[in-house]
């Protein structure tokens, strides 16, 4: 399935969320992330709705039904080719320092608290592929919790 990224912009109302996400499961579309945040002009949101889907048509009609609601701004998908899209991870490891001092050149992270000796709260930031290898590289079985943000994306 493919990766796809609408952007909204909406007013700052309540229950807006609730009737985006409404729409969503209806179409019966599993969504990735859905990160929301203020933008620049007060009053208006900003969405970021990640999905799996192959169907150009399905997004289109998505894309479609979010134009409708009058809270809706505007409302389109960004392309990977000319947009950039990143996300933030804070991980719990339970991981020797050397080991995980290994990692530093291949990517990007921050040691935000060191609960023991083998014990490490980090912050690894980037694109959803890049934070991905970093938790394979590292190795999956030494996670003991991970938060993540949810890839938010704009356009170049």
């Amino acid at each position: 399935m493919k990766r796809r990224t609408i952007l909204a912009f909406m007013l700052d109302r309540p229950g807006v969320l609730n009737k985006v996400s409404m729409l969503i499961r209806k179409k019966m579309y599993n969504v990735d992330t859905l990160t929301v945040c203020s933008s620049r002009i007060e009053g208006i949101s900003r969405m970021t709705i990640t999905l799996q889907e192959d169907d150009e048509r399905k997004v289109n009609q998505v894309i479609k039904q979010l134009e409708k609601f009058t809270e809706v701004i505007s409302v389109k998908e960004l392309h990977a080719d000319n947009s950039y899209w990143r996300e933030v991870a804070i991980v719990k490891l339970e991981v020797d320092g050397n080991h995980l001092e290994t990692f530093r050149g291949n990517y990007n992270f921050e040691i935000l608290d060191q609960k023991s000796e083998d014990i490490h709260i980090i912050q690894v930031a980037g694109s959803t592929r890049h934070i991905d290898g970093f938790l394979d590289a590292v190795g999956r079985e030494y996670i003991i919790e991970i938060a993540r943000t949810g890839a938010s994306a704009m356009e170049k």
